[in-house]
This record gives C-alpha cells, sequence and structure tokens, in this order.
C-alpha cells in the first residue's frame, strides 16, 4: 500500500470520527486520534492531516458540491463512511491540484470497497464522475 493510499485511508478515518462526533474542528480531536494511529510515519501523517483539514476547511463547499451532484440523496441520509469519503475525494479533486483526478476518483472507489458496502464503489464513482465534470468541465 502506497503512503498516499494509507494517508486517505487514514483521513477517511479521521474524518468518519469528526463526522460522528459532529465536530466541526479536526484540531480538539487530534492528538487522540494521531495517538491511536502512531505506527503511520511523518509522510502520511501530514499527507492525512492536510486532507483532514482542506476537507473540514472546505466542507460547505465540498457538501454544496457533492449536493449539486446527487439525485434523491440528502448528505444525512447517506451512510457516514461513503458521506465522508466523497467529501475526502472532492478536496482532493477542488483543492488539490497536484492529485490528477483520474488518481483521486480510482483511490476513492478502491477504499469504498474496503470500508464501504457492497454498493459504496459505484455509487461513489457516479457522484465522483458528476463533481469532477463540474469543477473541470473542459478535461
Amino acid at each position: 500500500m502506497t503512503k498516499r493510499r494509507k494517508a486517505r485511508e487514514l483521513a477517511l478515518q479521521f474524518l468518519y470520527q469528526l463526522d460522528l462526533h459532529g465536530a466541526g474542528d479536526a484540531a480538539p480531536y487530534a492528538t487522540e486520534f494521531w495517538a491511536q494511529h502512531s505506527a503511520a510515519d511523518d509522510a502520511t501523517r501530514a499527507y492525512a492531516q492536510a486532507l483532514v483539514d482542506g476537507t473540514k476547511m472546505n466542507q460547505e463547499k465540498i457538501d454544496g458540491l457533492i449536493t449539486r451532484c446527487t439525485e434523491h440523496w440528502d448528505l444525512d441520509r447517506m451512510a457516514v463512511v461513503d458521506r465522508n469519503l466523497l467529501r475526502l475525494a472532492v478536496c482532493e479533486l477542488g483543492w488539490q491540484p497536484d492529485v490528477p483526478p483520474k488518481v483521486a476518483i480510482n483511490e476513492a472507489i478502491e477504499i469504498a470497497k474496503k470500508f464501504g458496502t457492497r454498493e459504496s464503489s459505484r455509487f461513489i464513482n457516479g457522484i465522483l464522475d458528476r463533481v469532477h465534470r463540474e469543477l473541470r468541465p473542459a478535461s
């Protein structure tokens, strides 16, 4: 597993935890989370934390994009894993220019296969494809 994949998985787990706590800010939970995941090397941890911070900082915009690109789905009714994986991937698509869109989408699909339901990967793929077309219509 690559360091970036591990970072994405850790970021998903952290976002999941924050979502369950209803937390808007990751800072109060960071020390405890990283103490539980102390085996992560510095680069993995730094990228995971950057993804969490970027997702939380832009969550209102990210949620708006996801909502516009879903049909008949409220964010609150989505599975917690799917919702936070979408947020994470949309953060990469929209706010991480060094990550190619195909990589962000493929990584989200693979992580959905590991952490989500049987249908999660198809659900994630469909929504991220729409988000990508909205964010970068010419590419």
